[in-house]
């Protein structure tokens, strides 16, 4: 057991609940089948106490935890163009400053701070200087994701304090450990970023992309052991930088989770009967 409940609500004494984490994935634009995830166990009765996130995974982590309906989300999604919140710069460390980026998700996420979210949201970045893992459950939102988005080589790294930071990705895809730090006693964990084989490579974005989920693909089997249930919506056909398939993506998100209800109702039984168990 990671804790134990005492719960005490109106009427006496009541059995605990399993706290229920999400763990969302990097992906870019694959990113938006996150919100059919949540969507579905949202339908299904299934909680999420807390999320954690990198990369596209942090925005939706974060819109979501900032109050953020599913009825929401998808109209945002529908919306979504590039040209809204790209803005291009003479490269030197990325050829997009992120200033549009990082006020869409100040505006989407109601300027709140991480203490002041529906439930508990960790956002993951790395610092490219030293390689650490950098976790923000604290502060302002914006800047952090701004910073756990920032691909290498196409978004400039975002300061924050003495630190530069870049994609979450990068250390840390599917952010599985950062959801069992939170105090989740179930961890559902979410990857749409796989690698696509004989995958067109056109541009600068296509080769940064396949190089990340290729350095990373080993690294993820791992993550998929560590939680109880790892749900893989196949996105890989659609391109992690377009975003003229969103609705598309985010079907397939429902689907891919609705695979998994059963596995996870019965990891909740399971883990109650458990809980009933203890002496």
């Amino acid at each position: 057991m990671s804790c134990i409940f005492n719960i005490f609500q109106q009427g006496g004494l009541s059995l605990s609940e399993p706290k229920v984490g999400l763990a969302l994935g990097s992906g870019g634009a694959r990113g938006f089948a996150h919100i059919g995830v949540i969507k579905v166990l949202q339908q299904e009765g299934i909680p999420i106490d807390m999320i954690a996130g990198s990369s596209m995974g942090a925005m939706v982590a974060a819109f979501y935890g900032a109050g953020s309906d599913i009825e929401r989300l998808y109209k945002l999604s529908r919306a979504f163009k590039r040209k809204y919140y790209l803005d291009f710069t003479i490269p030197k460390m990325g050829f997009i400053s992120g200033k549009r980026t990082k006020e869409l998700i100040r505006v989407f996420t109601y300027g709140k701070n991480f203490e002041e979210l529906d439930i508990p949201v960790a956002v993951v970045a790395t610092d490219i200087k030293t390689g650490d893992k950098v976790i923000f459950q604290e502060g302002p939102i914006a800047p952090a994701v701004r910073a756990s988005i920032s691909i290498p080589g196409i978004f400039i790294p975002e300061k924050i304090g003495k630190r530069l930071l870049v994609d979450g990705g990068v250390v840390d895809r599917v952010p599985v450990s950062v959801v069992k730090e939170m105090g989740a006693d179930i961890i559902i964990g979410v990857d749409v970023a796989h690698v696509k084989q004989d995958m067109e490579i056109n541009s600068i974005y296509d080769v940064i992309m396949q190089s990340l989920d290729i350095l990373q693909m080993e690294l993820v089997k791992s993550r998929e052991f560590a939680s109880d249930i790892m749900i893989r919506p196949r996105v890989e056909k659609y391109s992690s930088k377009s975003f003229t398939n969103v609705q598309e993506i985010i079907s397939i998100g429902e689907e891919a989770a609705r695979g998994k209800i059963d596995q996870i109702k019965q990891s909740i039984a399971t883990w109650k009967e458990s809980f009933e168990d203890e002496p």
